[in-house]
């Protein structure tokens, strides 16, 4: 039998259906956006917030169908009656339900418009410094002026084959175990570098989430990765129970989780089971590219105890501070005394003896550390010729001593048996820069900045080598991420008024210099920001005093004073002393826009002959 339509409808009125429908409707609204806002607070997974709308999808029919069955009356709720039957509710009765109906669908629509409201206000506070960021300040502002966790970039695109290895949680009751957690997780990160097409996250980045209290989403988004591998580990009475987890950062489900209760001696072979159930969970295949080999920084021989003293070594090397190189290079030197066939021990023997000699020593002091970080790093390469951490050493040591050929051979043969190596691309893009190649210096840079996206001096290198480029905006923005990362990083803040005294602003150059910390890098800042400033009689005090306490120790930055004063003679001369007293700043001669103002000059051709560099570079000047 067919319907009439006049009275389907009219019945579809009587019943109140339309008005039902249209409540629920706006009332599911309002419970998605609730939803949405109030599940991430308590960390509840996306997957809950799909299932609220699922629901409540299912459920409109639902209800529409029961608004057509039932309806409401002050007796309760009971089956509708037909329009002509007896029984039916009267006119009146009916108006009056139309009209609670209405003021419910009123209610909701008001809460409904102020969610609204309230969230249109918040995306436009939350807006606003990100449109800030995005402009680049004006060229009288000092770009150092107010550092921002915006000025730290997003990775736009997530790989879904992508994790961070969060340092495993010590549960072991003692403080000094820590490096063992630390250790563990760095040789999980070690171990899924090797697989193609797997991005992991550098420890540099990864353990500067230590002890975080933001949720694994916004930990994953901050570090561009997917996925989450986190963890703790006990160790005693030569047992150790470690409990891994991977997890899906995008709805918090867990991928993978395993405890393990081992003998201490089954070490190893734990930490293989790890990574092989994380790779197979992430779907990644141990795939190597040509001349690459598989990298490792275990003993051959099996031996724990000297492991655990390399360990130790790597804690103590990462404070990147004296104390912390001299307490590393004791840990090594257990390590290798214990094993004496420990290659990786070696090679990171070799880096410490050799950051010591670069950084903190001079004269016969220097000479001494860098003959062990020769004699350290010559083993490691006898012992395992295709360990790239020992080429890598290599080539520090022969960047320290100015030896730039071995320096780039040997960052070459480094990258080339670890192509995933982060580590291996930034010292290899640092020796083209030296060398003159900007270009290739900034990619490799930003290439390694992909798996170490939270490493503040690489973004001060990378500012260095934009700039050299032309690239100024870049190089500023670059430089502004850096001093986010590490607001008292030393020598950011200088490197800031450099670039303004690029752009030819005296005001901002000045006030970048004075943001630098106390020290040597605030003294060359100052210096060099004022001699582009209008009073002459104070930049050349400035002159005086940087002569006066840094003659000794910075030279080459003497040298690029005058280059801003436009004296070639005096730069020429101060360069020239650089380079006898092994002033590391040498290195930066054919990437430097002060002193490349002189590079048509017949004296820069051959002092670069003089110091074994090249006599070309892409790099551009300053006028």
């Amino acid at each position: 039998m067919a319907f009439d339509k006049p009275g389907f409808f009219e019945e579809l009125k009587r019943r109140h259906v339309v008005r039902v429908a249209i409540a629920y409707a706006v009332a599911a609204w309002l419970l998605v956006q609730i939803a949405t806002q109030v599940f991430p607070f308590f960390d509840i997974p996306n997957w809950a917030v799909r299932l609220v709308v699922i629901l409540l999808v299912v459920g409109l029919p639902v209800a529409v169908a029961f608004a057509w069955i039932y309806e409401l009356t002050p007796e309760g709720i009971r089956r509708t009656e037909a329009a002509d039957s007896p029984g039916a509710r009267s006119e009146h009765a009916s108006r009056q339900i139309g009209r609670k109906l209405n003021t419910v669908i009123i209610a909701v629509l008001v809460l409904a418009v102020a969610l609204l409201g309230w969230r249109v206000l918040t995306l436009r506070r939350a807006s606003a410094p990100s449109a800030a960021a995005q402009v680049p300040p004006p060229a009288s502002s000092a770009v150092t002026q107010a550092p921002a966790d915006s000025a730290i970039p997003v990775p736009a695109a997530i790989p879904q084959k992508s994790v961070a290895v969060l340092p495993f949680v010590n549960d072991s009751g003692q403080k000094d175990e820590q490096f063992f957690s630390d250790g563990l997780s760095q040789d999980l990160i070690t171990a899924l570098s090797q697989f193609a097409g797997l991005k992991v996250i550098n420890r540099d980045s990864a353990f500067q989430f230590r002890d975080s209290k933001d949720n694994i989403k916004t930990i994953a988004r901050q570090l561009g990765v997917a996925h989450i591998l986190e963890g703790s580990v006990q160790r005693a009475e030569g047992e150790v129970r470690i409990t891994a987890t991977l997890v899906n950062a995008a709805d918090g489900s867990i991928l993978w989780s395993q405890r393990y209760d081992r003998p201490y001696k089954d070490l190893f072979a734990l930490q293989d089971a790890i990574t092989q159930s994380v790779a197979d969970a992430l779907k990644a295949k141990l795939l190597i590219a040509p001349g690459a080999a598989v990298q490792s920084d275990r003993p051959l021989s099996g031996n724990l105890d000297a492991y655990t003293a390399y360990l130790r070594g790597i804690t103590d090397f990462a404070r990147a501070d004296e104390t912390g190189v001299r307490q590393a290079i004791v840990a090594y030197q257990r390590a290798v005394t214990i094993d004496p066939g420990y290659a990786a021990a070696w090679a990171a023997l070799s880096r410490a003896w050799a950051r010591l000699g670069g950084a903190y020593q001079g004269g016969r002091a220097q000479q001494q550390a860098f003959a062990e970080a020769r004699r350290a790093s010559d083993r490691a390469l006898q012992l395992a010729p295709d360990l790239a951490a020992a080429h890598s050493a290599r080539s520090y040591l022969a960047f320290s001593k100015s030896d730039w050929r071995e320096a780039q051979s040997e960052a070459q043969r480094a990258l080339q048996l670890a192509p995933n190596d982060g580590d291996a691309k930034y010292l290899y893009g640092s020796v083209l820069a030296m060398l003159g190649q900007c270009r290739r210096a900034a990619d490799l840079v930003q290439q390694a900045l992909v798996t170490n996206p939270r490493h503040a001096d690489w973004y001060y290198a990378l500012s260095q080598y934009l700039a050299c480029n032309g690239r100024m905006a870049d190089a500023q923005q670059a430089i502004r991420t850096a001093i986010a990362l590490q607001p008292q990083g030393t020598g950011s803040h200088e490197w800031a008024a450099v670039l303004a005294i690029l752009r030819g602003d005296a005001g901002a150059a000045l006030a970048a210099a004075q943001m630098e910390p106390p020290g040597p890098w605030h003294d060359v800042a100052v210096a060099l920001a004022l001699q582009i400033g209008p009073d002459r009689g104070a930049s050349g005090a400035a002159l005086k005093n940087l002569i006066a306490k840094y003659a000794d120790l910075g030279p080459y930055q003497i040298a690029e004073t005058y280059a801003l004063r436009r004296d070639p003679d005096a730069v020429f001369q101060w360069l020239d002393r650089a380079w006898k007293q092994h002033d590391p700043g040498v290195s930066y001669l054919l990437n430097d826009p002060l002193i490349l103002r002189y590079r048509d000059d017949p004296r820069f051709a051959a002092f670069c002959k003089k110091v074994g560099l090249p006599t070309t570079t892409d790099a551009v000047a300053m006028k």
